[in-house]
């Protein structure tokens, strides 16, 4: 009798499940999509994982992050189609969301990567959040502009700067074109190109979602349910687009294009009131109070106070996130860096000012110096938890993991108001 019991006990568990898949597997897909730069490709390795385990407030998120066979999460509910630059040219890679979609430079095509983005915990919060599937499309490339890059339709063609006006024509050298008419016939043919190819991969993946999720049905249909922006980094640094240094407007023009990449993104989508995040650039953390990292902070914030934007566009600082003790053993690496430098100068104020240090001597200071500044711990430390340079938010897992959970509450937050 016990045997029937448990034998019909397990057909009802069984029965229960594949009712409740089925039932899934009929409801719309929620399609979320996810584009930027390198930091939106995510150059944290999945070797940084330990690090997230270390603090108590993250140590759950890691459990998500980990099955109980110690490797990455593959998430039952949630898919990804990521277009990046592959080994040759963009190439589309596609599965079920676990770690490995992150900067796939110098992976062999078709193959998961050994590093992270944001996409891995925004995954994971929206796959526990939903009983329906969900698809994240994400496109991202390393060292791309708003200004240039991702400029969008309604933002009109690439106009230059009161600097590049008065300079560029002379042809003087220091980052000025040699040619400046060619230069502008480049320019013109660059202006939107990523911002075509985003639009483009993400139609093509809505067109047939099943190329993704195997047990899709056109019945099914799907929802657009939100859009997350990590770029930034090369807009802040060009100084020739934004020429205004140390003035609080410098950046008003990417506060300009951003808004109108919103607009644009839900017109080609036909999406009008599609929710967006903006990930509000973040490295050096919150210590940098530098004028040109506040200034841009704030235009990449900016869209959110227009009234069209009103609770539909949410901007996440991304700054909390940074890892301020990995952040200040970084800053020793770069003393270390400079120091070397100086050991290959001859001023007068660097070590080595003559010139009669040998090699050997140079190396031997240098060891001297690291020593000095970082400690056995640091350097653990740094192991552990740092995979890539600052501008990559040190490439720590940690980082990423909050940032995309942040990101994905921000979209879901959007939802209920």
């Amino acid at each position: 009798m016990t045997r029937v019991v448990l034998l019909l006990s397990a057909v009802f568990v069984v029965n229960s499940w594949l009712v409740h898949n089925a039932e899934a597997q009929t409801k719309p897909v929620r399609v979320f999509i996810l584009a930027g730069q390198s930091n939106m490709e995510g150059h944290a390795k999945i070797g940084t994982f330990d690090y997230i385990g270390d603090d108590p407030t993250t140590a759950p998120l890691l459990k998500q992050m980990r099955g109980e066979n110690g490797k990455p999460t593959v998430c039952e509910g949630a898919w990804i189609s990521y277009l990046t630059a592959g080994q040759k040219d963009n190439s589309v890679i596609t599965g079920k969301m676990t770690a490995g979609y992150g900067a796939l430079g110098g992976v062999p095509q078709g193959k998961l990567g050994d590093k992270i983005g944001p996409e891995f915990t925004f995954g994971l919060t929206m796959d526990a959040q939903f009983d329906e599937p969900v698809l994240i499309i994400k496109t991202a490339w390393g060292g791309k502009s708003l200004h240039t890059d991702f400029r969008s339709p309604s933002a009109g063609p690439y106009q230059l700067s009161s600097f590049q006006l008065e300079n560029y024509p002379k042809q003087e050298g220091h980052g000025i074109p040699k040619d400046f008419e060619q230069w502008k016939v480049e320019k013109g043919n660059a202006t939107g190109i990523y911002y075509r190819l985003m639009i483009e991969h993400v139609r093509n993946v809505l067109a047939d979602p099943k190329q993704v999720i195997a047990g899709y049905t056109p019945d099914q249909g799907y929802e657009l349910a939100g859009f997350v922006w990590l770029q930034g980094f090369n807009d802040m640094v060009d100084g020739h687009v934004y020429p205004k240094h140390g003035e609080p407007d410098r950046f008003d023009l990417y506060a300009e294009l951003l808004a109108h990449f919103i607009r644009d993104v839900r017109k080609d989508l036909d999406a009008p009131k599609l929710p967006f995040v903006i990930g509000v650039m973040g490295v050096g953390g919150l210590k940098d109070e530098s004028a040109g990292m506040l200034a841009f902070r704030k235009a990449m914030a900016a869209p959110t106070k227009l009234a069209e934007f009103q609770g539909n566009v949410i901007a996440v600082e991304t700054a909390p996130f940074w890892s301020e003790e990995l952040g200040d053993i970084d800053a020793k690496r770069a003393k270390i860096n400079q120091m070397q430098h100086f050991l290959n100068s001859k001023h007068k104020d660097y070590p080595n000012a003559d010139g009669d240090m040998t090699e050997q001597q140079k190396s031997e200071y240098l060891k001297k110096y690291e020593a000095d500044l970082i400690s056995p711990e640091d350097a653990k430390l740094w192991q552990r938890g740092a995979s890539n340079a600052g501008y990559h938010y040190l490439g720590c897992a940690k980082t990423f993991a909050k940032m995309g959970k942040a990101f994905a509450e921000a979209n879901l937050l959007m939802r209920k108001e």
